[in-house]
């Protein structure tokens, strides 16, 4: 029986994390994908149940109550978050899962799956570069947008606490050297069978 394995990237917003992830599920097919939870609005291009479960505020705090949440967080005004549900489907199907998560969901994940789970920290090549992109992006206000550079500095902190960092300053660049450190991690054995 093969392990469930636990590949979580993570980063501030803006840093190409989600494009990342979207290219390594290309290359992986084995991979689960774990769609989060949200109360923020849905962006145009962006489909419920594969982007995110687009749900209400109080759906979400049921669900917190309901310890339905590997880890969820309050960002600006939205709640986000990782369901239980989504590990336990690839658990019992003995599938492999990718995180598309923010910094502090990451740690929990991490925190919670050590034996199971690789981290990894996306970082933009300047934060000059990450400001240029999300305002490029075009989804913020400059409100959301203020509090999405606020939060950088608080999130680059954490780095040290990732098992890698990798500087994405080239898309191809970027995902070759993920890819490397995810198929090395799915075909590493010395990984605890229990959870």
């Amino acid at each position: 029986m093969s392990i469930t394995k636990l590949v979580i990237i993570s980063g501030p917003s803006g840093c190409g994390k989600t494009t990342i992830a979207h290219k390594i599920l290309e290359l992986h097919p084995e991979l689960m994908f774990s769609v989060s939870a949200t109360t923020r609005n849905r962006r145009d291009f962006e489909v419920n149940g594969r982007d995110y479960y687009f749900i209400t505020k109080k759906e979400f705090e049921e669900k917190i109550h309901g310890d339905e949440l590997i880890e969820w967080e309050q960002i600006y005004s939205d709640y986000y978050g990782s369901l239980k549900s989504e590990v336990e489907k690839a658990f019992s199907s003995s599938k492999s899962i990718l995180f598309d998560v923010d910094v502090k969901g990451a740690l929990s994940i991490k925190k919670k799956y050590p034996n199971h789970a690789v981290s990894i920290f996306i970082k933009p090549p300047s934060v000059d570069l990450l400001i240029e992109r999300l305002k490029k992006r075009g989804t913020e206000t400059n409100r959301t947008l203020t509090k999405r550079i606020e939060r950088v500095s608080m999130e680059l902190q954490h780095i040290k606490d990732f098992d890698y960092c990798v500087t994405n300053d080239n898309l191809e660049d970027v995902v070759n050297k993920i890819n490397n450190i995810i198929t090395e991690f799915l075909h590493n054995s010395k990984l605890k069978d229990k959870v």
